[in-house]
């Protein structure tokens, strides 16, 4: 079997494994408990929050766990909003449009509850304009959300800017009230915060908060070669926030629920293990991997369009249209032959709907239904590469034959 999935879910490393074997029956001991077998359980957590808090370049006081990027999505968004919508009338919160649903639908959920959510559009190779941000700020801006890397085509929002525009307008407001507002004892301005959803991009990029100019950073286990179910949100000291899960006092009363102690044991470890130098080697032969498998494709296969801009993308995304193929059937074909892809987002791979990623590329929505995922991962090799090379066209050119309307 080859695996080109890696977007979906990665195979855990096998250190990874071994960090987390002692924590299913020697260290089994529940973390809130003070006897030895709960002390023995809290190391094990204490030191995956170090690991983490060491990645993301903060104070492991700010590192929290989680049971992966959803929960910590909608704790970044409700519990941000459940705190502040008593402070400021009708608050208003920014994303945009090729946001991960684990963004897109709480947004909408909050949307039905009277906070007005703003959806920025994209450029055709799926980036924000961070004069877009700027310009949708309002008086009443509280949160910005954007995703520092799209699952779908893999394309790296330019955080880094967008952190520094809020953080100016943040220090803006703050000057000016000291000016003028103070003296006359009007309300001091609260702070617009700049949550990221860094799933896709931990494994690739710099992920340091201080250096990224965020407040709230999301990410999951099981898209670094970690455990599934876990995950954790990085909340920055001073960020108003409410938990949005109650029956415990655990995690600092942000985060209720008995931790996943192997879990987290696992995604600590995962996290140590993306070294600088193991990244850069990493990306470079993923890259030369992922370049192989676009060239060869569209070399051998006519009408095919690439819809990952491979300069401005993880080295592991290859988003491709074959026109005429219906990807779903793509999909199958190849699974036949033994090799896993994907249409998209796998938390969307059930929906025969168009991608809302690609229609806000201005893909049309024909070509949306005719596209294919390739993500790529450390262990992939050059022989599975032409593997697919060698097999995908012979199914694209059979699909095209069964499509009545393909070439008419």
């Amino acid at each position: 079997m080859i695996y080109f999935d890696h977007s979906a879910t990665t195979p855990a490393d096998k250190k990874v494994l071994k960090a987390m074997e002692p924590y299913w029956r020697e260290n089994f001991g529940n973390p809130s408990s003070i006897h030895a077998f709960g002390q023995r359980a809290v190391l094990g957590v204490d030191r995956a929050r170090v690991q983490a808090a060491e990645f993301f370049g903060c104070e492991r006081e700010e590192i929290f766990f989680t049971s992966g990027a959803t929960e910590a999505n909608n704790l970044a968004l409700r519990g941000i909003i459940k705190v502040l919508k008593n402070e400021i009338a009708h608050p208003h919160i920014i994303t945009s449009k090729i946001e991960h649903d684990a963004i897109i639908e709480p947004c909408r959920d909050l949307e039905s509850e009277g906070i007005e959510v703003t959806y920025l559009p994209v450029d055709k190779r799926g980036m924000v304009n961070p004069e877009d941000v700027k310009n949708a700020i309002k008086e009443n801006t509280v949160l910005v959300s954007v995703m520092y890397v799209n699952s779908e085509v893999g394309i790296r929002e330019p955080i880094r800017e967008i952190g520094k525009i809020v953080e100016k307008i943040n220090e803006s407001r703050q000057n000016e009230w000291q000016r003028t507002g103070a003296a006359k004892k009007l309300p001091k301005p609260g702070a617009i915060y700049f949550h990221t959803d860094a799933t896709q991009a931990v494994n690739f990029f710099d992920c340091h908060v201080k250096k990224l100019h965020v407040d709230l950073l999301s990410m999951s286990g099981h898209k670094i070669y970690g455990p599934k179910g876990v995950g954790l949100i990085y909340i920055k000291k001073g960020v108003k926030i409410s938990p949005i899960q109650l029956g415990g006092h655990h995690e600092r009363n942000i985060r209720s629920g008995t931790l996943n102690v192997t879990g987290i044991v696992g995604l600590g470890e995962a996290l140590s293990l993306i070294t600088e130098a193991d990244k850069e080697k990493n990306n470079k032969k993923i890259a030369a991997l992922r370049d192989r498998l676009v060239e060869g494709v569209m070399e051998n296969i006519p009408d095919v369009v690439l819809n990952t801009d491979r300069e401005n993308s993880t080295p592991a995304h290859a988003h491709l249209t074959l026109r005429g193929a219906e990807g779903e059937s793509v999909l199958i074909s190849l699974d036949f032959e033994g090799i896993a892809v994907s249409t998209g987002s796998a938390c969307a791979s059930n929906s025969l709907k168009s991608s809302e990623v690609l229609e806000a590329m201005g893909v049309s929505e024909e070509d949306s239904h005719y596209s294919i995922r390739f993500t790529l991962g450390k262990d992939n090799t050059a022989a599975e590469i032409d593997k697919v090379i060698k097999i995908l066209p012979g199914i694209v050119e059979k699909l095209r034959k069964m499509n009545p309307v393909y070439g008419k």
